[in-house]
């Protein structure tokens, strides 16, 4: 048989009208118990985009920062979301992908409680890291349990579902910096964490992971209650059973087999090219990033149009993903980002030639953070608000869900857990570096240096997707495994 002719049929064939009446209801229920981890780790991780200015105004000296706190404020929560990673390849196959999700309650109260009371800057390091270490819990537990639930007609929307909360919870923090003071917006990140606990108390643990656990019956009643007793549950029981029954225990030497370094590969790739986007410290400074430039508006309300405009792109996202495709939505993403990169860049360099090279406002206990000086930066404008607007919207289109989604499709089910928690502290281990030298760079060199950078990253990204990444749009868990054992050329043909 010619292998041009099989790239785009099914691998499975008996999956494709055999599924029954499917109710969604509570499997929507259980996603949405989960993915509330993820809108707690959006709250958490933007944090200190809108506490930063609030603190270098705040009456006590001992909560002030200098630039290399500032970097520390932003960067340390990258540290915990390693130590979480780390912790949930254990926690992942041992306990279970549920469990571990709600595990995460512990650091993230105790995070947002030592915020809300510190009374001097390392308290706040000290809540950022245990908050850190939940979100690393959560980023490694959340899209594989969303992605073991799930059947193929939902599981492009439901696994770029926790992309969605982080980018709510991202907004919910942008909001409410608007109208609360610091230490409560510490205390209001505890209420989501109270409710996701109460919900997951009644959802059921991933099938997968009760199967290779040797509980079929329990499996069984899981899948019933997650599809509906009139689906054909029963037959797709027996396919995880079959595809849990045809992996033996992987060993080391097992990496040598394309069926299990080619994903973890591409996997690790994408989160680390991911991240070299630069839209974590993006982010992170989101508002002292817009009071280093001529902008119209306040950086408190730009951040919050930023945080409205990346919530309905996502939304539009996780509508196409089945339907657009996986990797066109990559492509479309980078070039987006590369372009707007491209513009900040050259606007930032022009503006600070223009005002003789001073484009870094001097830092000191009665300034806010960030401020730029020159003369002849007294008019604004709009330029730095579309680009990064752009910037989230083109993040959010592909490199941003699609990531995260590819990554719980494409691992096989030996080590999904373990290579998920690799992925996730790989990812970190990125985002903590450019967080940590991000406002350093901007102090030393101006803002176009590292959105040059990023610029060039896009172009990677690029030529990455075409080279590396397969069309995972429309086939089931264990068609993308049969995909990776038979050895056929690399790129899956588009549907």
């Amino acid at each position: 048989m010619a292998s041009e002719d099989n790239e785009a049929t099914p691998l499975l064939l008996n999956n494709q009208n055999t599924q029954g009446q499917i109710r969604n209801g509570r499997l929507y229920l259980a996603a949405f118990s989960a993915v509330l981890g993820s809108f707690i780790f959006g709250y958490a991780m933007v944090f200190p985009s809108a506490v930063i200015p609030q603190l270098q105004e705040d009456d006590d000296p001992r909560l002030r920062m200098n630039v290399q706190q500032i970097s520390w404020f932003g960067s340390v929560f990258a540290i915990g979301v390693i130590v979480g990673g780390l912790s949930t390849m254990w926690l992942n196959d041992k306990i279970g992908r549920k469990h571990s999700i709600m595990i995460s309650v512990i650091p993230f109260l105790v995070g947002f409680l030592v915020m809300a009371a510190a009374l001097e800057w390392w308290w706040l390091l000290l809540g950022r890291l245990f908050t850190g270490i939940a979100s690393g819990i959560t980023a490694s537990s959340i899209p594989v349990y969303v992605s073991e639930i799930s059947h193929p007609g939902v599981r492009g929307f439901l696994g770029s579902s926790p992309q969605i909360t982080i980018v709510i919870g991202s907004l919910a923090l942008y909001a409410l910096g608007l109208i609360l003071p610091w230490r409560w917006l510490a205390v209001a990140g505890e209420v989501p964490v109270l409710i996701m606990l109460f919900l997951l108390c009644f959802m059921p643990n991933s099938p997968r992971y009760l199967i290779t656990n040797n509980k079929r019956d329990e499996a069984s009643r899981a899948l019933q209650w997650l599809r509906g007793p009139d689906s054909n549950y029963i037959t797709e029981l027996n396919q995880i059973q079959h595809s849990v029954d045809s992996q033996v225990g992987m060993q080391w030497s097992d990496l040598k087999n394309p069926f299990y370094y080619k994903p973890i590969l591409i996997s690790v790739f994408m989160r680390f090219l991911q991240q070299m986007t630069g839209i974590t410290p993006i982010l992170v400074y989101l508002e002292p990033i817009f009071e280093k430039t001529v902008d119209l508006l306040d950086p408190k309300y730009d951040a919050a149009i930023v945080g409205f405009v990346r919530l309905f792109t996502v939304t539009i996202a996780a509508c196409l993903m089945d339907k657009a495709g996986r990797k066109s939505l990559l492509y479309a993403s980078a070039f987006i980002m590369y372009l707007a990169m491209l513009t900040v860049t050259m606007y930032t360099h022009k503006t600070s030639c223009d005002s003789g090279n001073v484009t870094v406002g001097v830092l000191s206990a009665k300034e806010p953070f960030g401020v730029m000086i020159g003369s002849g930066l007294s008019s604004g404008t709009l330029i730095p608000l579309f680009s990064i607007i752009f910037i989230v919207v083109g993040y959010t289109i592909g490199w941003g869900p699609i990531a995260w989604l590819l990554m719980s499709e494409i691992l096989p089910m030996k080590v999904r857990g373990v290579a998920s928690g690799v992925c996730v502290v790989v990812g970190y281990i990125t985002a903590f570096v450019l967080t940590q030298f991000f406002m350093l760079a901007v102090d030393a060199y101006g803002l176009f240096a590292p959105f040059l950078f990023f610029s060039v990253i896009c172009l990677v990204n690029i030529i990455f997707t075409a080279k590396c990444v397969p069309e995972t749009k429309g086939r089931t868990l264990e068609e993308i495994e049969n995909y990776f054992r038979t050895g056929r050329t690399f790129t899956i043909a588009e549907s």
